[in-house]
């Protein structure tokens, strides 16, 4: 029986650089954060079937949210960011760009991530009869709206 061909080291090629993060938002005092909770509430009402929203840093940690249902707000912060990072790496390696959006469906609903900026995702949580394609539609202007607000904010540190 012949051997597969086995794939080396070599054809694996250097992996990318490590990316140090930018200081979190998480628990910044200097957030607009009404007008934030305007522009997550604004994307709620829009699109049918969205149980919330959820802004939080590529760091993992939560910024803010709007969620409707008993989903945990912190921990989909972490999980959009893990999303964020696959997502990071599947451009990178597939050479494609920077990570856009990234959605996962499940049984009973959806997990959407968006880029907002270099140091925010927002992540918006749906359910199962969500118009997808209205979704990513209108979130990425939403991000847009996000990334605007967000623009200027010294980051702290804590």
């Amino acid at each position: 029986m012949e051997d597969l061909p086995r794939r080396t080291p070599a054809a694996a090629g250097t992996p990318p650089p490590a990316r140090r993060l930018p200081p979190s938002l998480a628990g910044n005092p200097a957030l607009p954060y009404p007008a934030i909770g305007q522009v997550l509430s604004a994307l709620r009402l829009q699109i049918p079937g969205v149980h919330g929203c959820v802004l939080g840093g590529v760091d993992g940690l939560l910024i803010t949210h709007n969620l409707q249902n008993d989903a945990s707000p912190d921990d989909l912060a972490a999980l959009a960011a893990t999303m964020f990072g696959l997502g990071r790496q599947v451009g990178l390696r597939l050479g494609q760009g920077d990570f856009q959006q990234s959605t996962v469906r499940n049984e009973h609903g959806y997990l959407s991530v968006y880029a907002v900026s270099p140091q925010a995702l927002l992540a918006v949580v749906g359910t199962d009869s969500i118009n997808v394609a209205r979704l990513h539609l209108h979130a990425p202007t939403t991000a847009s709206r996000l990334a605007d607000l967000l623009d200027g904010v010294t980051p702290t540190t804590h």
